[in-house]
């Protein structure tokens, strides 16, 4: 029982260490994910949205702090009703997202992985065993040292979370797992290769035939039946390749220029997934910035999903003088967590990338 619950205490602690610390790096995308599952097609808890930031801070750290907590031997009660408490909430959300085919990802692992739903209940059945584990034995798990050193690692592991929290948000994250960090292309990333595997889709054809209905499975082929067709169902029962940016455009009300402004050189671009939530602080700050840009022989162009009149409003109230254009509001946010946030292209590829508090770090 002792080999048992401390190879559980083991394995528990650092996943939970890395599962938060990758989240913490990113505490923005953890929270759109969360005002994913606080939507009316998922919990229907839409009062929850507002406070999706705050609510994401507050679960990743307290998941490194219980993995700290519970590798030091830190308060072992509090410790392991805590992690069973977060396991169990999180096995039914993971089971209710995969059997109602609600949430694609879980977010577990941020962007570094991406697990399927039942892959994400999966992973939590086998933690919640682990953990009953440590519940049950309970009595095995000692602190690894002193009362005081034991202290001061545990609120250490609080203040150095609080503090890397609050760093990636004024900056942008640490380590970015995205498609459009530093040095991609994003050409090449919406790019699908020609020997790229298809999904399957399996079609089920309904018909009446002699009065009663039958329903016959194809791979997408018409079947040939004697009968009156009915209609047609399909399922995809194999994903095919999907690229890793799917979703990006730059679009005019009249054009697609995504192409024409990838094939570019010298191209700054001023993210805004929405100009009425820009940060005012940030757009102060970009006339400066566009206007130093353009005499350094750069292209200034700036992309948002928000409407004509914000766009309008927002260039009169800060003397902006580049155009907007028009892209999916999840793929800005996917973009840069910073609203506004600036990239430098050359050619489709990610030469910088900056925060609005860092537009001073841009090399022009």
């Amino acid at each position: 029982m002792k080999i048992l619950v401390n190879a559980s205490r083991l394995f528990v602690g650092i996943l939970f260490i890395i599962s938060g610390f990758i989240k913490l790096n990113d505490p923005l995308g953890f929270s759109y994910k969360l005002q994913e599952y606080f939507g009316a097609d998922v919990l229907n808890l839409p009062f929850l949205e507002p406070y999706a930031l705050g609510i994401s801070i507050f679960v990743v750290v307290f998941e490194v702090v219980l993995g700290v907590f519970l590798l030091i031997g830190y308060k072992p009660r509090f410790t392991i009703w805590s992690l069973l408490l977060m396991i169990v909430f999180f096995t039914f959300l993971t089971f209710y997202s995969a059997y109602f085919d609600k949430v694609k990802d879980c977010g577990c692992f941020g962007d570094a992985l991406k697990l399927t739903p039942w892959e994400s209940f999966t992973k939590d059945l086998v933690l919640l065993v682990l953990i009953l584990v440590l519940f049950f034995g309970l009595k095995q798990i000692k602190p690894l040292f002193g009362k005081l050193p034991t202290t001061v690692l545990a609120l250490l592991s609080f203040v150095v979370s609080l503090w890397f929290g609050y760093h990636v948000l004024m900056h942008l994250p640490a380590i970015d797992f995205r498609a459009y960090k530093i040095g991609k292309n994003i050409t090449e990333g919406m790019t699908i290769p020609e020997d790229a595997p298809k999904p399957i889709v399996e079609y089920s054809w309904k018909f009446n035939v002699n009065g009663e209905e039958k329903i016959i499975k194809t791979n997408g082929s018409y079947p040939s039946v004697e009968g009156e067709f009915i209609g047609v169902e399909t399922k995809e029962i194999e994903k095919g390749y999907e690229p890793p940016i799917y979703d990006f455009s730059i679009e005019s009300d009249a054009e697609d220029l995504t192409e024409y402004y990838l094939n570019q050189e010298n191209l700054i671009v001023i993210v805004s997934y929405s100009l009425e939530k820009l940060e005012k602080d940030g757009a102060k700050k970009l006339r400066t910035l566009s206007e130093a840009a353009v005499k350094k022989g750069y292209q200034v162009i700036g992309l948002t999903a928000s409407g004509e009149e914000a766009k309008q409003t927002i260039n009169n109230t800060y003397g902006l003088n580049f155009e907007w254009y028009l892209c999916d509001e999840k793929a800005l946010k996917t973009v840069v967590r910073s609203n506004p946030g600036i990239l430098e292209l050359d050619k489709g590829t990610v030469k910088q990338k900056v925060h609005w508090n860092d537009i001073e770090d841009l090399e022009l």
